[in-house]
Parts: structure tokens; sequence; C-alpha cells
């Protein structure tokens, strides 16, 4: 009799512990897909902040070069227009063929930075034809001397939102040599192989302590550049050391 009793029991807590069991994943399920979803828009506040820091950028490179070179150019012309002396003909035409020669310089500028303003400079065109704009802003600054290996120019495959998110991590690095570093030479090579793209900068400047930094959490945007690898399952060696300068390597899975 006990054990007729002790299975009905049991069989009547059967239902109530498959209920349980359903409630409990369900609001399992639940959580997954709003953490998903949470995941989901963070990532795509972090690639929108990352578009408008790659935009802000682009913007100030554009404002000087107008200001350094095209209006450098253009204030060569006007000087040189104005001490054109019309009686004397031999050097009045040199002066104006000198002339037409800076105006046509500075319209091939504009033309450039006009390509910019329309975005086909960054990474529509691919990561390898990003990564040489931000060396041509670099190099015309003269301040460097630039070794570059940029094997990426050809590179027939994309991935914009990595491709956004890489360069943006060059510019930061390249910030960061301008504003810290003390460099006077700088190397960067860039490839792919085994679909992984490999990014490496290195420069002479002071050096740093790599874990001060990262405790400190300001000054250099590090923890900036490590939260923007994780996001695209990337990995960063960072090597440094006060007087021996600076070298930073990038891999990210591509596509």
């Amino acid at each position: 009799m006990s054990l007729i009793l002790l299975a009905s029991f049991v069989f009547l807590l059967m239902p109530i512990f498959l209920l349980l069991y359903i409630r409990s994943y369900n609001r399992h399920k639940k959580n997954h897909v709003l953490e998903k979803q949470n995941m989901q828009q963070k990532f795509e506040s972090e690639m929108l902040q990352t578009r408008v820091e790659v935009q802000d950028q682009t913007m100030q490179s554009i404002a000087t070069e107008l200001h350094d070179n095209v209006g450098q150019l253009l204030s060569l012309t006007t000087l040189t227009l104005n001490s054109i002396n019309l009686n004397d003909e031999g050097k009045a035409k040199k002066k104006i063929d000198n002339s037409l020669a800076l105006v046509n310089k500075s319209i091939k500028e504009l033309r450039e930075l006009a390509k910019l303003l329309h975005g086909e400079q960054l990474v529509e065109n691919g990561i390898g034809h990003a990564i040489d704009q931000e060396i041509n802003w670099l190099n015309k600054a003269g301040t460097y001397e630039l070794k570059i290996n940029n094997l990426l120019i050809d590179l027939q495959i994309a991935s914009p939102n990595k491709d956004l998110i890489i360069l943006r991590l060059l510019q930061e690095i390249i910030n960061n040599i301008i504003k810290h570093a003390q460099a006077t030479h700088i190397q960067l090579d860039s490839y792919l192989t085994d679909n992984v793209l490999h990014l490496r900068v290195v420069e002479n400047g002071v050096g740093f302590n790599p874990e001060e930094i990262k405790l400190k959490k300001t000054g250099m945007g590090l923890n900036s550049i490590f939260k923007r690898i994780e996001m695209i399952n990337g990995k960063l060696t960072l090597n440094s050391a006060s007087g021996e300068g600076t070298s930073i390597s990038i891999e990210v899975p591509y596509p």
C-alpha cells in the first residue's frame, strides 16, 4: 500500500518538476536573448563611436592640409603673381608659368581632399588604401623617417566593420607616437597570411612602462585600444621600455 502511495506521489510531482524545469529554461533562454541584444547594441554603439572618431580624425587632417599645404601654395601663387613686372617679358612669362604650376598643384591637392570628404579613401577602397592614406598624412609632416611595407594595398577581400576599427587603432597608435614618443623613425608592416591580418608599428622613441600606463587608465588610450581589439577577436602584443622605443603588433582574424 505504501509503495502505491509513494508511486502516486512521485507521479503527481513529476508534472510540477517538469513545469519548473520549463519555466527555468524559458527564463534562461529569455536572459540569453536579452544578453545577445545588449551585446549587439553595445557593438553597434561602439561602431558608431569609432566611425565618428575616424571622421573627426580625417577632418582634422583635412584642416591641417588646407592650412599648411594648400594655403601655403595659394599664398605663394599670390606672391608670385604680385611680383610680375610686365615690362620684363621674359621674367614675367617665367613667373606666370610658375604660378600656373602652383595652381595646378593646389587643384590636385584639393581633389585628394575632396575624395576624403566623400569617404572614398577611408575603408570603402579597402584597409590597405586606408592605411596608405594615414601614412601619406604622416609623411607630409616631414618629421619622421618612415619605413613602410604595406602589402594590403591590393587585398581583394574586405570586412568593413573590422577595417574601420583597424583604421581607428592605427590612428590612435600614430597619435600616441606624435604626442608622446619623441620618435624620429617609424616602421610599419601590414600583411595578410593564413586568414590573419597583421599590423605592426615600431618606433624609436622614449618608450614607457606598459604596466604603469594600464594601471593609470589614462594618457595613451591603451584601454581603448585593447577594448577594440577584443571587439574584433584580435590579439595585441605591446613591447616597450624607457629609452628603448615601442613596438605594437596586432593580429586580427580576417575577413
